[in-house]
């Protein structure tokens, strides 16, 4: 007996160290950022490397899919896929889920430009201005 009380094997999966959902995430989302366009999933886990399975690369890709995170587009019998945003797009998109899965949005956003820094809130207000939806503005209908 190796000493696994799960069973494992030498050599096996458990060998590499775990990581986590938001890690692996992030490091699928920065190899397709660095792909010279769509890329399948297969080139994603060589650049990944460390034993990583197929398979989780593909669940960890249609996760990203599920939060718009990035796009597919079918090739052949498989997918290509190609990030939904730069890192600005995809951080913002992460800061709008949080909004989005809070009940007082009042609240968060009050307590997060409180929270700014002076050049921040500065920059949040030029941002604002310029896309006319600073105080008093009225809020734009998307038309």
């Amino acid at each position: 007996m190796n000493g696994d009380p799960f069973g494992g094997h030498p050599g096996g999966r458990d060998r590499a160290r775990r990581r986590g959902q938001g890690e692996l995430e992030a490091q699928v989302l920065a190899a397709l950022h660095q792909a010279p366009g769509p890329a399948t999933a297969a080139w994603v886990q060589d650049r990944l490397g460390d034993d990583l399975a197929y398979t989780t690369v593909m669940t960890i890709l249609s996760r990203l899919h599920a939060k718009r995170a990035v796009t597919r587009e079918r090739v052949g019998r498989s997918y290509v896929w190609t990030p939904a945003a730069d890192e600005a797009g995809l951080a913002a998109l992460r800061m709008r889920r949080v909004l989005d899965s809070e009940s007082d949005r009042d609240a968060v956003l009050a307590s997060f430009v409180s929270a700014l820094s002076a050049q921040d809130e500065q920059l949040l207000r030029t941002l604002l201005d310029a896309t006319g939806g600073g105080p008093g503005e009225p809020e734009s209908s998307g038309d």
